[in-house]
């Protein structure tokens, strides 16, 4: 009997929704041969990771058995999925398989961070698949709500497994694949050994609505509008996009796309051959000369980013655009969670503009690019599978999703990332745990998550910063009173006095009675200064600040 074992581990996904990272292997313990699917990015706020740019998964764990690594195999092109190919690629170093259009988005990345964009494999539909190590692999069409997403049939020594990747069903999504039930039947004939599954919306009872009602409510909402309209969706919902257009178009409209991330969306799917029908678009140069109740904005920013285009224009111009009294503005997308603030704040400077905000409260501008719970049920009875793992979930979605398969007799498990699983027998076991975590892009770097760079700059944040400096001469005494500068604080505290003053004198008063133990050991004396800086201003204003000391010898 066979000692290898089949096992999966999510690094990113699970727990959690975004920064997708999924890692299967088949093998002996301890010397597996790996896959990696995808590798994705979250998104920083600014009350926990104030200044990150991007949050991408710790690949420590994978990056120490970089020799294993067979393959990465991308299921769709959403940064949370394919955000960090670029970044990490040296970490993994392996080839990366793809489907036309999301290899398209890969080697850009690649380009953007100097990696060698021919590491990027465009591969077909199932059923072809790619061979890697004990693994083969074939990439089936799924409809989700940009193009070409594929869930994964992964056939090993030990049974195939399908991972579903992010979808739904959809039967008319105007751009990409529809769900083909009797393809998805026909991969479950062979038996499945383990069904690996998107929980997103678990908990939503109806079953999903198709991206074609869209169409109608969107066209007679810009058909009555008298002034310039401008709606926003997620970029990479091409077939959103390309509703809007055309309900522009339809109206008498010229259509500007604004935000740089629409713009190659729609130039990859054109590429690609994914969009071949796209309504003629106008330069926003040329659309400053149109009459502005003749135009149709889409714009990048539905989740309120600060830099996006929605952003810009609710704050005034964007090249050489603007919205006023009277114009429509449209949400033609759902706020994730955690970004209620950024789009609440983006709707009131429309509001104050002028401008009439349509959101999608009432269902009509908007349907969800994940199965809803009927759908997963759908998805299950049609696999068949001996154990279903839920993933791309927050912890709630994982562990309902687990108990929806175990009503249905299917063995489950609630797997977090760095739970490491066997999914050889019959039912998922724990096997082990990995220490996984999250690494920053910090500006131009990468840094760890628990490097406390971040943690510090929270702490400058919330209580301020306060710097003291200090000469002292070849004799230990000191050349001249200690000085201070403030950041972050007020400048005058209790005593109302400049808080300065009052630092330099508690510190001269301090310098005066040290002893010339304490004057000569720069420990010493960076600790002594630091705690009466941390008191006077606890005392002055009730904030203890950071504090940098910097004691200078002459010598």
């Amino acid at each position: 009997m066979s000692k290898d074992r089949l096992i999966y581990l999510p690094l990113g996904g699970a727990g959690e929704i975004g920064m997708n990272a999924y890692v299967y292997g088949y093998g002996q313990p301890g010397n597996e041969r790996l896959i990696l699917v995808d590798l994705g990015v979250t998104f920083p706020d600014m009350d926990g990771t104030p200044g990150v740019d991007l949050i991408m998964p710790d690949m420590a764990w994978l990056q120490e058995r970089k020799d294993r690594i067979e393959a990465i195999f991308i299921t769709h092109a959403h940064e949370d999925h394919i955000g960090a190919v670029g970044m990490l690629y040296n970490t993994l170093g392996a080839p990366i398989y793809a489907r036309a259009f999301t290899a398209n988005i890969a080697r850009g990345k690649m380009d953007q961070w100097g990696q060698p964009d021919e590491a990027v494999i465009t591969v077909p539909a199932w059923p072809d698949v790619t061979e890697a190590g004990p693994f083969r692999v074939g990439f089936a069409p799924i409809s989700h709500s940009i193009p070409e997403s594929s869930g994964l049939v992964i056939d090993t020594p030990a049974g195939r497994i399908v991972h579903s990747g992010d979808f739904k069903i959809d039967h008319t999504p105007l751009v990409g694949e529809a769900f083909d039930e009797t393809m998805w039947s026909a991969i479950a004939e062979a038996g499945v050994k383990a069904l690996v599954c998107d929980s997103t919306n678990v908990f939503s009872p109806h079953e999903g609505r198709s991206e074609a009602e869209l169409a109608e409510p969107i066209e007679a909402l810009i058909a009555q509008a008298p002034g310039m309209v401008a709606a926003t969706t997620f970029a990479s919902n091409v077939a959103r996009v390309r509703t809007l257009a055309e309900a522009g178009h339809r109206a008498g409209r010229s259509v500007v796309l604004l935000g740089r991330a629409m713009r190659r969306m729609i130039e990859a799917s054109t590429v690609t051959g994914v969009l071949t029908d796209f309504p003629k678009v106008v330069s926003p140069e040329d659309a400053a000369n149109l009459p502005r109740e003749n135009l149709m904005l889409i714009t990048t920013g539905s989740q309120g980013e600060p830099r996006a285009a929605s952003s810009a224009l609710s704050r005034g111009k964007y090249l050489g655009l603007e919205l006023k009294k009277g114009d429509l503005f449209l949400f033609s997308s759902k706020t994730i969670p955690g970004n209620e603030r950024g789009v609440i704040r983006v709707m009131n400077n429309f509001s104050e503009k002028g401008v009439d905000v349509v959101d999608d409260r009432g269902g009509l501008y908007h349907v969800s690019g994940h199965a809803n719970r009927p759908d997963l049920e759908k998805m299950h009875d049609l696999i068949h599978p001996e154990m279903m793992i839920p993933m791309h979930g927050e912890h709630r979605h994982l562990r309902e999703h687990a108990k929806l398969a175990e009503a249905k007799g299917i063995p489950s498990i609630t797997a977090v990332n760095g739970m490491m699983l066997d999914i050889t027998g019959a039912i998922p076991t724990v096997a082990g745990y990995v220490e996984t975590g999250r690494t920053y892009l910090d500006g131009k770097v990468k840094i760890g998550a628990l490097d406390g760079i971040v943690r510090a700059r929270i702490k400058m944040a919330l209580n301020g910063h306060v710097v003291v400096a200090l000469i002292v001469d070849d004799e230990n005494e000191p050349l001249g009173e200690p000085w201070c500068e403030i950041h972050g604080l007020p400048e005058t505290g209790a005593s109302n006095a400049p808080l300065i003053d009052v630092l330099e004198e508690d510190l001269t008063q301090f310098i005066g009675r040290a002893s010339g133990k304490t004057l000569s050991d720069d420990d010493k004396l960076e600790k002594e200064l630091k705690r009466i800086a941390r008191k006077t201003v606890q005392d002055e204003i009730g904030k203890k600040p950071e504090v940098t000391v910097i004691v200078s010898r002459l010598v």
